[in-house]
């Protein structure tokens, strides 16, 4: 167990453990979170950091690129699409948020390859972020200045996507027509720690 990660169990145990602990408890009763996060896993950004969250209030979902996989009926693993099916299914969530970031290296590497699978089929990465290939067709270029422009416009475009592989879901489709679920889509800027609101029709 490496050190640091020990440390800051004995910070926590005597910290904050002490002060919730009887919020704590009541968690190990079962969860009832709001809201779903689809974040990325990239280290710079913890969703309950960000929006000040306490155990218990998010159900937080993370992949490379934070990417939402279209409805799929064959293969076997499907870790993100069966968190889903858990949070609004079994959660009864009412809200699911998109969370992309700036700088984000799955977008980047989406970029890098042209969002083509990887030939040998040896590269998890490669074939993750495949997924998002339609988001190069859908970037405009031209409008691009720079290529820190054009990564964003990329990671904008990709929660875009996302949000549109979400309502590909039967269940997840009927509940937002049905008034009992809503979708959002946020993308933050690791810089300046702003936050920005990204919809369909951007």
């Amino acid at each position: 167990m490496p050190d640091r990660l020990m440390e800051g169990y004995q910070r926590f145990r005597e910290g904050y453990y002490e002060e919730h602990k009887d919020a704590l408890s009541a968690l190990s009763e079962g969860q009832h979170p709001r809201i779903c996060v689809v974040s990325c896993c990239d280290s710079r950004v913890d969703p309950s950091l960000v929006f000040d969250a306490s155990p218990g209030e998010l159900f937080v979902v993370r992949n490379v690129a934070n990417l939402v996989p279209p409805l799929e009926q064959g293969g076997r693993y499907h870790g993100t699409s069966a968190a889903l099916e858990f949070a609004v299914q079994h959660l009864k969530v009412e809200h699911v948020v998109v969370l992309g970031h700036a700088k984000c290296g799955g977008i980047q590497l989406l970029r890098e390859t042209g969002g083509n699978e990887d030939p040998e089929g040896l590269s998890y990465l490669k074939n993750w972020v495949s997924m998002a290939r339609p988001v190069l067709d859908q970037v405009n270029k031209d409008e691009c200045c720079s290529d820190d422009e054009l990564q964003t416009a990329c990671e904008h475009a990709s929660i875009r996507n996302s949000l549109n592989n979400l309502m590909s879901f039967p269940w997840i489709a009927e509940r937002v027509k049905g008034g009992n679920l809503e979708l959002h889509g946020w993308h933050y800027d690791l810089a300046t720690s702003t936050l920005k609101m990204i919809t369909l029709k951007d």
